[in-house]
């Protein structure tokens, strides 16, 4: 009366059930990895907006002031919007190692042992230069950057900075000097993949040399000083990724 169950379709409801599970397990484990970076984010935030609010805005506010320029603010959310951009990039940074221990913890099992201290040095390394890069422009290129377009406004109209406009430009300057510092990683990753040669790099150095310049008047504000401040670090840089690109080749074949 009753029909016996294929075994081949037993067998294909158990491979397709199989396949479903790593899955499933792998949606549930992102999940859990974005809702715990997203409660991370909302903590650092509320705590630097109510702890580390006022000395930043200080600290941010104090190579402008140091001239006798006054911060002033053109709307009535203006203040309040700037001190809750602030305080949620502050709040980025103080929970960024819980979020990249989170993203570590999410792909460290699909690595090989290999990958895995490759990994962990590039990390480091990576963020050595983005801080050295930040760091870099703040101390040397920004004040010239101040000091140029202050003198260049002389005698035609009084300085008032509006808050907003002020941290966002501030924001923009810094932080492409960060991204750039990554170029020797992005060079020697793209030669382990294969996808550039010591070679190649060394052959284009002047359509790179063009192209850097360019780079500089697209990421930085339209003065000719921070161009060639950015411009003459990228220059360095790629030579320094070419040169590492050499010691990667030659590792490679020996």
């Amino acid at each position: 009366m009753f029909k016996k169950k294929d075994k081949s379709a037993s067998t294909h409801d158990e491979n397709v059930n199989a396949n479903a599970q790593p899955i499933l397990s792998h949606l549930m484990a992102m999940r859990k990895l974005v809702v715990s970076c997203l409660i991370a984010v909302l903590v650092g935030f509320v705590g630097a907006f109510y702890f580390l609010c006022t000395p930043l805005m200080n600290f941010i506010m104090s190579p402008i002031e140091a001239r006798g320029i006054q911060i002033i603010y053109t709307a009535m959310s203006e203040a309040l919007t700037t001190q809750l951009k602030v305080s949620l990039m502050a709040g980025v940074v103080c929970v960024s190692p819980f979020i990249f221990y989170q993203i570590w913890a999410f792909i460290k099992p699909a690595l090989y042992d290999n990958e895995i201290r490759l990994f962990r040095s590039m990390f480091f390394i990576a963020l050595f230069l983005f801080l050295l890069g930040i760091f870099f422009c703040y101390n040397y290129v920004y004040e010239l950057a101040i000091n140029f377009f202050l003198v260049s406004g002389e005698g035609l109209a009084t300085p008032m900075l509006s808050i907003d406009k002020y941290v966002s430009f501030l924001f923009s300057f810094i932080l492409p000097f960060g991204v750039v510092f990554e170029l020797p990683i992005a060079i020697y990753m793209a030669t382990r993949m294969g996808l550039v040669s010591y070679e190649g790099l060394a052959r284009n150095r002047k359509f790179v040399f063009f192209g850097i310049f360019v780079l500089a008047a697209i990421l930085t504000p339209p003065d000719v000083i921070s161009q060639i401040m950015l411009g003459l670090p990228m220059f360095v840089l790629y030579e320094v990724g070419v040169q590492v690109s050499r010691f990667t080749k030659n590792r490679r074949a020996a």
